[in-house]
């Protein structure tokens, strides 16, 4: 019997052939159906969201703009069109397309939620925090509501308000494993016993979804890790690790290999009778590290002077350096940093202001901002070449604690190098060399904090980095805890506390555990100095 509609059952079976992770299948019936008609929005919308799901941004977005040049009112599309472009941190535009839409569909949930999440993007917590609210109120059984309203709430500092939102949530869906997962990323909280027992429940539910059982394995590994149950504390963050790793893509040979280009490409030579290119605005202060290395602690210290913004983990370098690669999928071998030998001194000019002109909307008017995502440090002969006159701080652990604290920690997107032991060695040994590849090609380009000299002499550190940056000591930066910024980090608590001691060696009580760790970094473990 021959369908009356085959065109949408062939949708439907692309969708939820995309829904079942069976992407190459769904882009094969949705770039048949646009061979047969060009003009199916429908089809032109499913391949763009393939596209997202894909990281394919360039393309997807221009086949949003062409299904919304076709069918202006084809809201979905013009949903998804505001979510990429919020993917591209193209904040505001996503927020002119969101209220087009509520302009038409003013109680529309999923374009509120796609709303406050913008919101919270641009800086704008406050609203962000009351569209969440009045969505949690009308809607009290929408889970996710409630997460995101904990999410933001603890970025603002309202701890206790954050607990009642996480709680909230798992009230409504007990087996929200990220709920669990974000009283425990707070740090600060302890679980009660029933807690546990509810956790370890959830988790022997057959068939749980990956997700979930993921946040409560990591989770439980902090409630037991709390109550000093080392042994039932590693088994849970393995057996979370594991489970993650096997969802990840992470290839610890490419990532070398790209170390290693960057080795070969940025001489001595390359940076000589360099002086006077690039964009001159010295604004940029880029923390750069491993993550769980103390780089909150430090735009924390620099964003209570006066002159500095903090401002978050920006993603522009590594967007800009993926765009110059010329990248269509994550095999291609790409151009970058290559290319950078073909570009003229007004190209790379115009880079660094590009850069600078893309971040103005996370500062405010204080001269300088701090850029602190962690994984800029492989593209520090990238920012100098643009940014001369940029800040580099190194914010350096000791291995062991380091990559300790990165097992622990489920990071919301990337660092998929992080749920293995033997990964985090290898990846904290291609961040050693590639750091001392830059000190040696550029002496003095990098500026080196370590986190137990600043645990441990805290005034003096702070002092000493106020001077490489070029910024007169403030009494404030000391007092660095006081300060009401929002942090949207995992150590957003632990920045909001005087310093302390006690988790300078946290791992210690696990090293029975740690072996592949310690085989993985080798001598860049007894090269760490002693402090």
């Amino acid at each position: 019997m021959t369908a009356k509609n085959p065109v949408p059952n062939k949708l439907k079976r692309a969708y939820q052939l995309f829904q079942d992770g069976q992407i190459e299948e769904a882009e094969a019936i949705s770039r048949q159906l646009l061979k047969e008609n060009p003009d199916d929005v429908s089809a032109l919308r499913m391949l763009a969201e393939i596209g997202i799901q894909v990281g394919v941004y360039e393309e997807a977005e221009n086949l949003l703009l062409r299904c919304l040049d076709l069918a202006p009112d084809f809201n979905l599309a013009r949903l998804n069109y505001a979510a990429l472009l919020a993917k591209r941190t193209r904040y505001q535009a996503s927020m002119d397309q969101l209220m087009q839409l509520l302009a038409s569909e003013p109680e529309n949930v999923a374009i509120l939620v796609q709303k406050a999440s913008v919101l919270v993007s641009l800086g704008r917590f406050d609203e962000a925090e009351n569209l969440y609210r009045d969505l949690a109120f009308k809607l009290p059984d929408h889970a996710h509501i409630q997460l995101s309203l904990g999410h933001v709430l603890k970025t603002k500092g309202s701890i206790e308000e954050a607990i009642k939102a996480y709680r909230a949530a798992i009230k409504v869906d007990p087996a929200m494993g990220e709920a669990y997962w974000s009283l425990a990323n707070l740090k600060t909280f302890s679980f009660t016993d029933i807690d546990i027992q509810m956790m370890k429940e959830q988790m022997l539910i057959d068939q749980p979804k990956a997700q979930d059982f993921i946040h409560l394995c990591f989770a439980l590994g902090y409630a037991l890790g709390k109550i000093g149950d080392v042994d039932g504390s590693f088994a849970a963050y393995a057996k979370g690790n594991h489970v993650k790793r096997n969802l990840v893509h992470y290839d610890a040979r490419t990532h070398c290999q790209d170390m290693l280009r960057q080795k070969r490409f940025f001489t001595s030579a390359f940076f000589q009778g360099k002086d006077g290119v690039g964009h001159q605005d010295p604004a940029p202060i880029f923390i750069v590290g491993l993550p769980r290395a103390g780089s909150t602690l430090l735009e924390q210290i620099l964003s209570s002077h006066s002159q500095v913004d903090g401002t978050m983990e920006l993603p522009d370098i590594i967007s800009m350096a993926r765009r110059l690669s010329g990248k269509k999928v994550v095999t291609d071998k790409g151009q970058y940093p290559e290319i950078l030998a073909t570009l003229a001194p007004n190209d790379l000019e115009t880079l660094g202001a590009e850069y600078i002109e893309r971040t103005q909307i996370h500062r405010s008017s204080s001269p300088f901002f701090i850029d602190k995502m962690p994984n800029n440090f492989m593209h520090i002969g990238f920012i100098k070449s643009i940014l001369p006159h940029a800040k580099i701080v190194d914010a350096r652990r000791h291995p062991m604690a380091g990559c300790f604290s990165c097992f622990k920690q489920l990071f919301a997107k990337g660092q998929n190098f992080t749920y293995s032991l033997n990964d985090i060695g290898n990846y904290y040994c291609d961040y050693y060399e590639i750091m001392d590849h830059w000190n040696t090609v550029m002496p003095q380009a990098v500026y080196r904090v370590y986190y137990e000299k600043m645990i441990t002499d805290t005034e003096t550190q702070v002092r000493q980095l106020l001077e490489y940056c070029g910024l007169p000591f403030e009494e404030e930066c000391l007092n660095f805890y006081k300060n009401e910024r929002a942090v949207r980090t995992a150590s957003s608590e632990q920045v909001r506390q005087p310093i302390y001691q006690s988790g300078l060696e946290a791992w210690k009580p696990f090293e029975h555990h740690l072996g592949s760790l310690k085989k993985a970094l080798g001598h860049v473990l007894t090269a760490y100095p002693k402090h």
